[in-house]
């Protein structure tokens, strides 16, 4: 009937005719016989691999054996390369094999690039090299693959492999090989690729030069990555991102900015990429309202909100000092990762919000989307430190040790309990701590117990660690500064002296305190006792005049914080010259009244500084942001988020 139907709407379709009439007639007195023709394998192999039905494709594959040619093999692939269907791929492989299928070198390729595709390395290194023949698509593809794993070391030897045949290396092979080029020995065959790729009149090609930037950026060759980018004759996103990149990892997050702003002039145009790479130059400035406006900007653009991005702006707005904003993306994030929630956790430890940071940690183990890893517990731990909670920190740290969360604690973690029990003045309890440690103490770890044997003038514990240090990092300055601030607490100071001369002799210079303070987009930056900005009188007047304001106040200054053995009055002045007080006092009478104070320091801020900032924020109702080098401090009604412990 439903064959009936079909021919009774052709016939109402086509013109009435003799010959279809007796066709109809014939049929409706007469049984038909037809006779149906076998559909073409290759139009159902390709119906069943373009609906995603591997499952029954693979069984066609099956049934016509040996019949599998060149164009049913490349559609079977390209549908498991889709899909990472590595079982499936694998079956599609043994047909070939088992069939005695001579496949050309495009499909081993695809072979090599499926396998890659489902992280298995040694399956498509096992295809590559049982190749009878290669061309540069079958090599570029296994380095690209043990590049883009981490595997450098193994992409680097291929690379020299392939030098040593027949096969010459392209574009794309360079751009692939150069993102291996790290560490001491990485960049110094880097370089001498370098010189091959200019040999081969390849180093103006887009791709490499993007590369070539990348590799000298992430070698702290800066210098060289700009080199490379002004001589690109043209340029793109990845290139501009690269080179702007390059400058914020490197903390050269004036530079950064400036280049992204001229960028934008000449018509670059920023994918999310770029701007998480500024955002990135903002968080190390502080510069909140120029993130602001970057954000604003992606709103704007209408810019897919990547996770990256979103991170970016977590910690740009947590490094400005507004927890508010940084909190309220993350909460509205429809997919977190774990360097979502490990931004967040940070944010809130460096402004030594410790209960808030144990909130969202529990929060993070109840919903159990994310697993934490080794940053998200440092992240705890360290919040616990800032905050004041020893006890709740050394839980956790028990609970890693007993392996709840699958994160094995490593000298990292341990540094950071030896940070809080130091903190909390359990200064003999961190040193035995530390004794029975499973690892050999690191610089860094003795030198947080030195600053707590600063902080809480344990001249004994003191002396021996600064000692250590000394013959660990002679060249770090800031050894040498804790342990004279050591002598000088208790008045030592011959043994200051001797410390100091012992600096001159090693020629170890301690980098000077500076401080930063953003207003009308505009940075201005003080050293300590700086006379080169250029309202810089008006500046030390206006300290001196707040200086007496907050004496009377109830304002004593802290003359432990000066190392030099002067007399009172010569301390006094001296931490009036500090570069922290100077920008304050700058902000004070270049803004509104009322208007929040924000400031970055590039050393830990001075006890005496601390206190004169909640001076200025008390006495003149303003919001003040100081952010050092280990933790913010945001101050209010003369009260720091800190509870005056850092």
């Amino acid at each position: 009937m439903n064959l009936l139907r079909k021919l009774n709407c052709l016939f109402h379709y086509y013109p009435k005719s003799a010959p279809f009439s007796s066709l109809i007639s014939s049929f409706t007195t007469h049984q038909l016989t037809l006779t149906t023709f076998p559909p073409d394998p290759q139009i159902v192999l390709t119906t069943l691999c373009s609906n995603g039905q591997l499952k029954e494709a693979l069984i066609e594959m099956a049934a016509r054996g040996l019949e599998m040619k060149f164009e049913s093999y490349d559609m079977l692939l390209n549908a498991c390369i889709k899909k990472r269907a590595f079982r499936e791929g694998q079956r599609v492989h043994a047909h070939m094999i088992k069939t005695r299928y001579l496949a050309p070198v495009y499909l081993r390729n695809r072979l090599i690039i499926f396998y890659s595709k489902c992280d298995s390395l040694r399956e498509a290194r096992n295809v590559l090299d049982e190749m009878p023949e290669k061309n540069v698509v079958s090599w570029t593809a296994m380095i690209s693959a043990y590049s883009q794993r981490g595997f450098a070391t193994e992409a680097l030897d291929l690379f020299l492999a392939m030098l040593r045949s027949v096969t010459e290396p392209n574009e794309f092979t360079f751009a692939t090989v150069l993102s291996s080029c790290t560490g001491t020995f990485g960049f110094e065959l880097g370089r001498q690729i370098h010189s091959l790729i200019i040999k081969r009149t390849l180093d103006t090609h887009i791709f490499v030069g993007s590369s070539l930037l990348d590799m000298y950026a992430k070698a702290r060759r800066i210098h060289e990555a700009r080199e490379v980018f002004k001589s690109l004759p043209e340029r793109d996103v990845v290139s501009c991102t690269a080179i702007i990149s390059g400058y914020a990892q490197l903390g050269l997050d004036a530079e950064a900015l400036e280049l992204f702003r001229r960028l934008n002039l000449e018509g670059m145009s920023s994918n999310y990429v770029t701007y998480a790479s500024v955002l990135t130059a903002l968080s190390g400035l502080a510069a909140l309202d120029l993130g602001k406006q970057v954000h604003n900007h992606v709103l704007r653009c209408k810019l897919p909100f990547y996770v990256v991005l979103q991170n970016s702006l977590i910690d740009m707005y947590s490094k400005c000092g507004n927890l508010i904003y940084s909190r309220r993306i993350f909460d509205n994030m429809p997919e977190r990762t774990v360097i979502s929630w490990n931004a967040m956790l940070v944010g809130y430890s460096k402004h030594g919000m410790g209960r808030e940071v144990v909130e969202l940690y529990k929060l993070m183990r109840y919903e159990n989307k994310i697993k934490p890893d080794s940053v998200t517990l440092l992240g705890v731990l360290s919040g616990c430190s800032h905050g004041g909670m020893e006890n709740v920190g050394l839980e956790i740290f028990e609970e890693m040790v007993n392996g709840k969360d699958g994160v094995e604690p490593d000298i990292e973690h341990y540094g950071c309990v030896v940070d809080l029990l130091g903190r909390a003045g359990r200064v003999e309890e961190a040193f035995e701590f530390i004794k029975k440690m499973p690892f050999e103490p690191t610089a860094a770890l003795w030198g947080s117990l030195l600053g707590a044997c600063r902080v809480h003038s344990n001249i004994d514990i003191g002396e021996f660690v600064g000692h250590r240090l000394l013959e660990i990092e002679p060249e770090n300055a800031g050894n040498y500064v804790i342990l004279s601030n050591l002598y000088a607490s208790t008045g030592r100071w011959e043994d200051v002296r001797m410390v100091r001369d012992l600096m001159l002799k090693k020629a170890v210079k301690k980098e000077p305190g500076r401080s930063w303070i953003e207003l009308d987009q505009t940075l201005h930056s003080f050293h300590a006792s700086d006379r080169s900005h250029p309202r810089r009188e008006e500046v030390f007047t206006k300290t001196k005049e707040l200086s007496i304001k907050f004496k009377e106040a109830g304002y004593v200054p802290d003359l432990s914080c000066v190392l030099h053995d002067v007399d009172e009055e010569q301390k006094e002045k001296i931490l009036l010259g500090h570069s922290e007080k100077l920008a304050l006092t700058f902000g004070l009478i270049s803004t509104s009244d009322r208007a929040p104070l924000r400031v970055i320091k590039n050393l830990r801020i001075c006890v005496d500084c601390h206190n004169f900032a909640k001076f200025v924020s008390k006495i003149y109702m303003r919001e003040v942001y100081l952010r050092d080098k280990n933790r913010f401090h945001h101050i209010s009604m003369g009260v720091c988020s800190c509870g005056d412990y850092w």
